[in-house]
């Protein structure tokens, strides 16, 4: 009798992201002389996309992407000068994030909370995967 052996077959398939909902920073945007003498309010919101392949372990934070440390990083950012638009943020947050390989794809909405009357907020988003050559 011959014993064939099968592959084991993935039971699961994940998307796992990270959330980071209503972040509100207080920095220097814009592109008007009134933005860049006063710090105003930005809301960030991100959904991250990690490698799906990773399996958290309770005693390396490592094994996860950790959300306290994608705030951290967001509020260096933002600490360190003024951006004339929000566009060049988004990118200057993009080119950080990735550095994390475990990160494939973000989702990224920054939004001015005063700048506008009559409205809550204005905007962008971005969303930029990593390529798969990486």
């Amino acid at each position: 009798m011959k014993i064939i052996k099968f592959k084991q077959k993935k039971i699961y398939n994940y998307k796992r992201k990270v959330l980071i909902k209503d972040l509100e920073l207080k920095m220097l945007i814009g592109i008007h002389k009134f933005e860049k003498k006063k710090k105003q309010r930005v809301r960030f919101n991100l959904v991250i996309n990690i490698d799906q392949n990773l399996f958290p372990n309770d005693n390396d934070l490592k094994s996860i992407v950790n959300y306290e440390q994608v705030i951290k990083t967001i509020k260096r950012i933002t600490a360190k000068k003024h951006y004339p638009l929000l566009e060049t943020l988004a990118e200057k947050i993009f080119s950080k994030l990735f550095e994390n390989l475990r990160i494939k794809k973000i989702l990224l909405r920054i939004e001015k909370l005063d700048v506008i009357k009559n409205t809550t907020s204005v905007g962008v988003e971005i969303e930029k995967t990593r390529s798969n050559e990486h």
